[in-house]
């Protein structure tokens, strides 16, 4: 079970004020887009959730409770600055990543190996970090997020700098977490990738929230009205 609730949450840099008392409510098991354009705050608001910077103002609760450190360790966590240490082998640091975060060493290795094999990595094991492309990299640091099996995973633009077969992967990743009860937040600037995965949906622009609800709440509430024209037959009207 994992619930994410934020409420009335606010943070400045200096005299910008990146997030404006945003307040949502990510349900259990639901795929949440926090969508915006770049500068938005989304960045800023997940930082805020895994405590990198502190708020200013506001409440973020994880099933009911405050965000403290311990409750940080159920949330798999998936930064916009993707951070690997360039030396390690691929499998060797997986691994250690997954000890990091609680497994023996044996499941850590296996969970590492498993999740290389399903991200089409298996080849790349015994290769250092920094021989593998951006969009590898990126694999492996999604696996390091979700190796230890969170009940909240947080994505943040996870999308960028992939290939359409990469972005693909991360969708049906994504999609099967969700069925199997995982909460996903993730942020992006990129409509088309909401509306494909998302349940819930927050908009948001210059740090305030827009809407904030269900999908079929926003197609509802922005969705174009469109005439159609046909002929009494039902053809349609010549050009």
């Amino acid at each position: 079970m994992a619930q994410l609730q934020l409420d009335k949450v606010s943070k400045a840099f200096g005299a910008v004020q990146a997030v404006r008392e945003l307040s949502f409510l990510v349900p259990q098991g639901s795929i949440y887009g926090l969508l915006g354009p770049n500068g938005a705050g989304k960045t800023t608001t997940i930082r805020m959730i895994m405590r990198i910077v502190l708020p200013d103002a506001g409440t973020i609760l994880l099933d009911g409770e405050a965000v403290d450190d311990l409750k940080r360790e159920r949330i798999g966590y998936l930064p916009e600055e993707r951070g690997l240490y360039r030396k390690m082998q691929v499998l060797e640091h997986l691994a250690f990543l997954g000890e990091v975060r609680g497994l023996s060493r044996d499941e850590a290795r296996k969970r590492a190996r498993n999740w290389l094999e399903r991200l089409g990595l298996a080849d790349k094991a015994s290769a250092k970090v920094e021989a593998l492309s951006k969009g590898m990299q990126q694999k492996v640091q999604f696996a390091a997020a979700v190796i230890h099996d969170p009940p909240l995973v947080i994505l943040d633009e996870p999308f960028t700098g992939l290939d359409p077969i990469a972005t693909r992967q991360f969708k049906d990743e994504i999609l099967q977490m969700a069925k199997g009860g995982v909460t996903v937040l993730f942020s992006t600037h990129v409509l088309p990738q909401a509306e494909e995965l998302c349940t819930h949906y927050c908009l948001i622009n210059r740090g305030r929230a827009l809407f904030a609800g269900t999908a079929e709440e926003v197609r509802k509430r922005y969705a174009k009205p469109q005439l159609k024209l046909a002929t009494a037959d039902g053809a349609p009207p010549p050009e």
